[in-house]
């Protein structure tokens, strides 16, 4: 009996031991687990920060297109008012030289010479506006394309 006793003892010693290796086995597995998953909620809250503020640069870079574009409306505005005003007042004082002509010959010149004033003032105007307008789409433009560079970089840098 003493045998079946040191057996059973020895079956008991070598189950705790097991029994303890599964633990420790089992405690590294759980700390290791707890660790991948807190470093993965690290890494979602950082990316999520750092989405949160490409987002962020990308609004900006939507206000000042969209504060460049109203710049630029506001600059072609005033400009054809002013071209408008001028423009008529330049008809005005024509029709008033045109009233006062002495004869037909003369009507007629003044007429011409009226006429491709008005013309020439108007595709200088034309031009002066398509620079405006040029200039203004470009200004709008550059924010989004800053962005876009900046966001190609990221990813490419990323690969």
């Amino acid at each position: 009996m003493a045998d079946s006793a040191e057996t059973v003892k020895k079956t008991a010693d070598t189950a705790k031991v097991a029994a303890d290796k599964v633990q420790a086995q089992a405690e590294k597995i759980q700390a290791a687990g707890a660790q991948a998953f807190r470093e993965g909620v690290d890494k979602s809250v950082a990316g999520l920060a750092e989405l949160n503020a490409e987002g962020k640069k990308n609004l900006e870079a939507l206000v000042a297109s969209a504060t460049a574009a109203q710049k630029g409306a506001e600059a072609i505005s005033a400009q054809t008012l002013a071209y408008g005003k001028k423009s008529w007042e330049d008809g005005v004082a024509a029709a008033q030289s045109l009233a006062a002509a002495r004869s037909v010959q003369e009507l007629v010149e003044l007429q011409t010479s009226w006429a491709k004033t008005a013309a020439e003032s108007y595709l200088a105007e034309v031009t002066r506006m398509t620079d405006v307008f040029t200039a203004s789409v470009k200004d709008s433009f550059k924010p989004i394309n800053e962005r876009v560079t900046a966001s190609v970089e990221k990813f490419q840098a990323a690969r």
